[in-house]
């Protein structure tokens, strides 16, 4: 076996251990250090594949950013996961019949996957002069081209799962005063002036 394969055996296999361990682990914390141990492993198959810049993304953005914030969110917030497993058996048939048609949907995809022996000779570059350019100028190419408008969709979806996020986890607390621009824009001399008549030398 060369030391290519070697090599992505080894990474294939951690990343399917580690992505169990992170659905299986107790602890929380240690659920995103498995995260990101598979992230890492998924980094060295696309090096692997010839994609250095998708590694690359992979590992600044997902594990810089996306991972390590999962990991102070769960660090900082006070969770009950005692409470959160409390309706766990109540869900685990509903869980486990979903379980069952998915696993009947692989095999039965696995069982008919056929690779046609001319799909290699078949195969062409979807952009013209790959091998002139670098990887990340191919994706671009592809990206800002044929999947323009894909690539727009994605990040309006994006945006409207952003603002959901924050509008569903938004917690107002009592006794703190907010902006309502609403009432303040429907505000009247009259509901917001008040004029006290004030006899000589009385005061207020």
């Amino acid at each position: 076996m060369e030391l290519a394969g070697a090599f992505f055996y080894l990474f294939a296999a951690t990343l399917v251990a580690a992505g169990f361990m992170v659905i299986s682990s107790r602890n929380p914390v240690h659920a995103v250090l498995y995260l990101i141990l598979a992230f890492f492993n998924s980094a060295g198959l696309f090096v692997l594949l010839g994609a250095e810049f998708l590694a690359m993304i992979l590992v600044i953005v997902y594990v810089g950013a996306v991972a390590v914030l999962f990991l102070f969110v769960v660090m900082m917030l006070d969770i009950d996961f005692a409470e959160l497993r409390a309706g766990f058996l109540k869900y685990l048939p509903f869980g486990a019949t979903i379980g069952i048609i998915l696993l009947i949907e692989l095999i039965l995809v696995l069982g008919t996957w056929v690779i046609s022996p001319e799909i290699s000779a078949n195969a062409t570059s979807p952009v013209p002069l790959a091998a002139e350019i670098t990887n990340t100028e191919a994706i671009g190419l592809l990206l800002y081209t044929k999947y323009v408008y894909f690539f727009e969709a994605s990040g309006i979806i994006l945006l409207i799962a952003m603002v959901g996020a924050i509008t569903l986890t938004l917690r107002h607390k009592e006794g703190v005063k907010r902006q309502n621009i609403a009432e303040q824009v429907a505000r009247s001399p009259a509901t917001s002036i008040e004029i006290k008549h004030v006899e000589p030398g009385a005061g207020i």
